[in-house]
């Protein structure tokens, strides 16, 4: 399974979506604008999209709800790590109240893993998130003498904007 990200104007992004009405598309929206997530086994149908590999799937994608995306850049030789690391931490993330969806994300290319979580309200991931963290967890599992991560990691959050 891959998924294909790309941002514009959630005008633009509605006419991909009903472009490819059965298609798995997901529109999302904060202060800086809006993306358009493809999850699907087929190639990208976005002109210029950011690809991922779905490494850990939990849960379906809906169209309603809070998204996190952490955003975290990983050294070349450190991705084993990082993807063992993150596969013993699913089972306590996936436990959390109001969590109904996660992917952990391979990058295609140059961009960073992302690690998405989907939450039925911004005040249940909130309620996680302050007694949880999962870059915190990660960052204990790996060795201090070890350069893993290449950049200080990032939070990007949205609002499902519903469907057309």
């Amino acid at each position: 399974m891959n998924i294909y990200i790309t941002a514009g104007t959630l005008d633009y992004l509605r006419k991909i979506e009903d472009k490819y009405p059965n298609e798995h598309m997901y529109a999302m929206m904060n202060e800086n604008g809006a993306v358009l997530l493809h999850e699907t086994k087929v190639p990208a149908v976005f002109n210029e999209p950011r690809k991922y590999e779905v490494l850990e799937s939990y849960g379906e994608l809906k169209n309603e709800g809070f998204v996190v995306m952490n955003n975290i850049s990983v050294s070349d030789e450190g991705r084993p790590l990082f993807e063992h690391q993150f596969k013993q931490l699913t089972g306590s993330v996936v436990t959390a109240q109001g969590l109904t969806a996660l992917r952990l994300l391979r990058p295609l290319t140059s961009s960073p893993y992302i690690i998405l979580t989907l939450w039925e309200s911004k005040v249940l991931y909130q309620k996680w998130q302050s007694s949880n963290s999962i870059f915190d967890q990660l960052k204990a599992g790996f060795d201090a003498t070890q350069k893993i991560l290449t950049g200080t990691p990032y939070l990007s959050k949205y609002t499902m904007a519903g469907k057309n």
